[in-house]
């Protein structure tokens, strides 16, 4: 996917594995996407595991028109620590 969308940060992480990245917000259902960028939450909720879903989703909140929520304690911190990190190349 990332090829398509070359101005965004796609990051797969276990919330169990890396429960450090979570910091106190709770994920209750699973795959969980969260979806946001400097201005605000685009997504954050449970999606069926199709990479089609996540195409549709991916792509419909990269319209302009997609609603924004205001960013929470929590994912603001998700997303600092989601960017000070290095992250291992797929299947390594």
């Amino acid at each position: 996917m990332a090829p398509r969308y070359l101005e965004s940060r796609f990051v797969w992480f276990d919330v169990e594995d890396q429960a450090d990245v979570m910091g106190d917000l709770e994920i209750e259902n699973f795959p969980s996407v969260l979806i946001a960028d400097a201005d605000g939450i685009r997504f954050l909720g449970p999606i069926t595991p199709q990479l089609g879903t996540l195409v549709r989703l991916v792509d419909a909140m990269h319209d302009s028109a997609a609603p924004i929520a205001p960013h929470l304690p929590e994912t603001r911190m998700i997303l600092n620590r989601l960017a000070s990190r290095t992250w291992p190349a797929k299947g390594r």
